[in-house]
């Protein structure tokens, strides 16, 4: 696995936010959270393919 480093730029106050959302206290913290939900929720799941499958599995309850 290659580690590259990555850069953004956010307002302060949207890393604020972001920080006590995650309850994290620095910014790599707080930002690696963010990505690994993003990598990891349905809802953001390539093609949708998460969504379509809870969206299945509510059909079925």
């Amino acid at each position: 696995m290659k580690i590259v480093h990555a850069q953004t730029i956010l307002t302060e106050s949207d890393l604020n936010e972001l920080k006590e959302e995650a309850g994290e206290e620095t910014t790599k913290g707080a930002l690696q959270q963010a990505v690994d939900h993003y990598i990891e929720c349905p809802y953001t799941n390539k093609e949708g393919e998460g969504l379509k499958k809870r969206i299945e599995e509510a059909k079925t309850k």
